[in-house]
């Protein structure tokens, strides 16, 4: 899905997308599945270039479940936009990743990024990475959704 959709699109994506993950959660509470069918999901509905998670490990982010090419495997903490969101416990919208301040360049295809965290009693766990290979891809609605979603895992974790 490109930026030209509507936002109303947009937001009937993201319902649905809310609706099917729910489902989703209700029947497996295991960490593995919930996070792969969670980027399934999105993948599906949007087909960023990558969606997917990275889970906090031994003070590092270590690649979980997603969709897309083959990624980084490991972000110390405040590298890159990922390690950012996870040190500053917030989410972090990227029109041009080029221009962001220590980018990590996964892929070259990667022009914007949106990075939101999964909390688990107010503690980052994992957070949530989407690349677009567009620019300006991700707005206000993509983090109030991807919000909303990532608070519905702290039950994973």
């Amino acid at each position: 899905m490109s930026q030209h959709h509507s936002s109303t699109l947009k937001v009937n994506l993201y319902e649905d997308c809310l609706v099917q993950i729910n489902g989703l959660l209700e029947e497996e509470n295991d960490l593995i599945a919930g996070l792969a069918n969670v980027s399934a999901v999105l993948k599906n509905a949007f087909n960023w270039w990558w969606v997917g998670f990275y889970l906090v490990k031994n003070q590092e982010l270590v690649l979980g479940p997603f969709q897309g090419p083959v990624a980084c495997t490991r972000i110390a903490n405040g590298k890159g936009v990922c390690g950012t969101s996870w040190a500053q416990n917030k989410s972090i919208v990227v029109a041009d990743v080029h221009a962001f301040p220590g980018h990590i360049a996964c892929s070259a295809e990667s022009n914007s990024e949106i990075v939101v965290p999964v909390r688990k009693n107010n503690i980052v766990v994992a957070v949530l990475d989407a690349d677009s290979e567009h620019f300006s891809c991700f707005d206000e609605t993509d983090r109030l959704f991807l919000e909303k979603i990532c608070a519905t895992l702290e039950n994973l974790f």
